[in-house]
């Protein structure tokens, strides 16, 4: 039953499809989180891994996730398979088959992966010498929300008919049992406190709950995230200022997969398919050594979080390897209080012309640097970026990605090989190295780009989240009058004038995935304030532009969302990037300046079409921006833009206390 097929490649036909099947390797699309582009991956890794591992294969060979329910799938050729993760009673041509190891078919067998009906989600089906595709930006994985990689950039569907890789050598036999995954309906996760904890953000009693709750997975989970129900918390602050008018709501910063993102009042454990870029706050990261299991998190199932020091998370770390043991949650060591850990690992004050910096915990695998106070400076997000040149220069061993922020700058590592201690050094060092703000100056171009201003795309989302989500909300059912009131506009004919005299000053890319933008006008003046959705939309058409905070968006692919939506453009990211304006996948790029011209519907539509055939080329100038140049400009119009921000902050704080009034900032007890 074990024996190596001999032959060389061969296929699989898919006979059905299953519930959801795609095409994944490990760790996945690396590198690219600064451009919004997730990892993806196999959910439950150490499954995955540890099925290669006893086919022979290298732990990250390209095989299929099935989740709920699994595929039935024809072979072509002779070849060996192992089953790993939720059990779904996998049968070849009727017959039942073991899980957890290798398996010999002969050439026409029928493997049928049925419906993970007990504890867990996720099965894996791994075969010897992998599933042969195409790589997309390095990685077979599958992003189907993006539609690349793996098979067509999609799930599987009946009909389709996948490569075999050349085995490499023999398998190397069943894996012990000590290196299944353990599998409940009752979960406990390792976390490690940060970046955004008690007492700034949330009460210390918050965090507690956060520890003591018996936490319940939502239904509306997926790749992207998991959903969870549980207690609301009271929050130590009342509103996000600028960011928003929710407490949740920070200034864009990047995450950690694994990050507990408090969308509003609703924790989602972002998945591997999730977010890099986003302005809610993460009181807690689930380890590395940990997140295998939110690939076999079911609806109904039970979490509860565990806060562990550093050092038991490395534990755990090396424990996570297939053929080194388990991986499970161990409480703290006596003496470390989880609301007394607030994620910040050093500060330093600010001094002379130099900002303030505090460094965040972000996982045991990022570092969160952040400068100066939470608000919109554009000084500061010049400082991040000369930070991240000072450490791509520096070409350091053990750095995965360098994503930032409005101001803030995420260092992702290898924990192996750069221990986010050492990042740590290595950052604070870099401030000596610097140059001065005042100094700072960055290529910026000029991107002329079409708008169709409350298309009729984001009124469909809009009624979709009426009927469906919240019918409520104080921003329905017309976001742009949502937009004016909150602002203390006169009309929105008002707000639609602000939106296209502003130059949209890009900050960081990957807000809402595939180099989508967050920017913000350049003009205090411009600067149209809101608060996000609460709870998120579910779903948001692909390039809608919206508001959230400060903030503009472009959504770079279809999904959730919580901006108020103003219009919506071309597309920002290229599936075939050739020349022209898509020498790279991404449009833009940081620091470029957007300028909208007015398009109807029907004209945007054709530009969407002829953007998709690869014909459509913006218009786009260079040109730079100098800070010491755009504070001039803001002494000279000092006077009009404090004007400007009295009447808006009004505004602001009557629709604050009508939210207080209906009960808005209330408890609400229910998921919605």
């Amino acid at each position: 039953m074990t024996s190596s097929p001999q032959g060389g490649r061969g296929t699989i036909e898919v006979l059905r499809a299953g519930t959801l099947t795609t095409v994944q390797d490990w760790p996945g699309r690396l590198g690219l989180w600064h451009v919004g582009v997730p990892p993806s991956g196999p959910m439950d890794d150490r499954s995955f891994r540890a099925g290669n591992l006893a086919l022979g294969n290298p732990e990250g060979t390209a095989g299929l996730e099935c989740t709920l329910k699994g595929p039935k799938l024809r072979f072509g050729v002779a070849a060996t398979v192992c089953l790993c993760g939720a059990d779904a009673e996998p049968t070849l041509d009727g017959e039942a088959v073991p899980m957890w190891e290798p398996v010999t078919l002969e050439a026409g067998t029928e493997l049928e992966v049925g419906a993970t009906n007990g504890r867990g989600l996720r099965a894996y089906v791994l075969v010897a010498g992998g599933i042969d595709v195409t790589p997309y930006l390095g990685s077979a994985s599958t992003f189907t929300l993006g539609g690349f990689g793996g098979h067509a950039g999609r799930a599987l569907r009946k009909g389709d008919v996948l490569t075999l890789g050349r085995p490499a050598g023999g398998p190397a036999g069943p894996v012990s049992d000590h290196d299944r995954t353990p599998l409940t309906h009752e979960w406990e996760l390792a976390v490690l406190p940060g970046p955004h904890a008690a007492p700034e953000f949330f009460t210390e009693r918050d965090i507690e709950e956060l520890y003591e709750a018996s936490w319940e997975v939502h239904f509306n989970s997926a790749r992207t995230g998991i959903r969870l129900v549980g207690p609301r918390p009271v929050w130590a602050r009342s509103d996000g200022g600028e960011a928003g008018l929710h407490p949740s709501n920070i200034h864009d910063t990047p995450y950690s997969v694994g990050s507990v993102d408090y969308t509003g009042d609703v924790p989602i454990v972002l998945g591997p398919d999730g977010p890099s870029l986003g302005g809610f706050v993460c009181p807690a990261t689930v380890v590395t050594a940990e997140r295998w299991k939110l690939g076999q998190l079911r609806p109904g199932d039970t979490v509860r979080f565990v806060a562990v020091s550093e050092r038991r998370a490395g534990v755990l770390r090396g424990g996570s390897r297939p053929a080194d043991g388990p991986s499970p949650a161990h409480p703290p060591p006596a003496g470390l209080g989880v609301a007394a850990d607030d994620g910040v690992l050093a500060r330093i004050d600010e001094r002379d012309d130099l900002p303030a910096v505090t460094y965040r915990r972000s996982g045991d695998d990022n570092l969160l640097i952040e400068y100066g106070p939470m608000t919109l400076d554009l000084a500061l997000r010049l400082r991040v970026d000369a930070l991240a040149a000072w450490f791509a220069a520096e070409g350091l061993d053990g750095v995965v990605d360098l994503t930032p922020g409005i101001r803030s700058l995420q260092i992702h590592t290898d924990p192996d090989v750069l221990p986010v201690r050492r990042a740590l050094e290595l950052a604070r060092a870099a401030e000596r190295q610097l140059p001065a703000t005042g100094e700072l100056a960055v290529p910026s171009r000029v991107v002329h780009m079409p708008l169709s201003w409350d298309d009729p795309a984001t009124r469909l989302a809009i009624e979709r989240y009426m009927s469906g989500v919240r019918a409520d909300a104080p921003w329905c059912p017309w976001n742009i009058e949502f937009i004016r009131r909150i602002n203390g506009l006169e009309s929105v004919e008002e707000v639609r004038e602000i939106v296209h005299a502003a130059e949209w000053f890009v900050l960081g890319l990957g807000d809402v995935y595939l180099g989508a933008p967050v920017a913000t006008p350049l003009d205090p003046r411009h600067r149209l304030v809101t608060t996000k959705y609460n709870p998120a939309r579910t779903w948001t058409p692909e390039n809608a532009v919206g508001i959230g905070g400060a903030y503009l968006c472009i959504y770079g692919m279809e999904g959730p969302g919580g901006y108020q939506f103003v219009g919506r453009t071309v597309q920002v990211w290229s599936r075939r990037p050739a020349a022209g304006a898509f020498s790279s996948p991404w449009l833009l790029r940081c620091f470029d300046r957007i300028r909208w011209y007015p398009v109807s519907p029907d004209e945007l539509l054709e530009l969407r079409a002829a953007a998709a055939q690869g014909s459509f080329e913006p218009l786009i100038e260079e040109g730079w921006f100098s800070l010491a140049d755009h504070e001039a400009m803001l002494a000279r119009e000092a006077a009009g833009i404090d004007a400007f921000r009295e009447c808006q902050q009004a505004a602001f704080a009557a629709e604050r206390a009508a939210w207080s009034s209906a009960g808005e900032l209330g408890l609400r007890s229910e998921l919605v």
